[in-house]
């Protein structure tokens, strides 16, 4: 195990009642689970987000904190939070990093896997692909 060192884990859904099918906007939530498993406190202190549509277009969306907060996680603690995202096709993926750093300095990235966003299948959700 890493003394820095953060899992992270995500379920999407597809959101009907938000989307214009016909207007090409698909509107997608997901929760996000990080879990601190390293062996020091750390803060999560920004995001880049990749947005892949099925047409090839991808949009990165970067900022700090995630929905509002940075938050400091010791060890073994878990911040879960649920944003959303767009897209101009039924399905597309997404994929990103944390910038975090560590109570004692140490700075660090941690990877958010990709995960698929899909309105055509059934219940419209998605897992975090491994």
């Amino acid at each position: 195990m890493s003394k820095y060192q953060f899992k992270v884990e995500v379920a999407s859904r597809f959101l009907p009642e938000q989307s214009m099918p016909e207007q090409g906007m698909y509107m997608f939530a997901y929760t996000v689970s990080i879990a601190n498993v390293g062996e020091v406190p750390a803060q999560l202190v920004s995001r880049t987000w990749n947005v892949n549509d099925a047409n090839g277009h991808t949009e990165r969306v970067r900022g700090l904190g995630v929905v509002g907060q940075q938050p400091l996680l010791k060890p073994g603690e878990v911040f879960e939070y649920t944003s959303g995202s767009r897209l101009r096709t039924p399905t597309g993926t997404m994929h990103g990093s944390f910038f975090c750093v560590a109570e004692d300095g140490e700075k660090f990235d941690t990877d958010i896997p990709m995960f698929v966003l899909d309105a055509l299948s059934a219940g419209g959700s998605g897992r975090t692909l491994h």
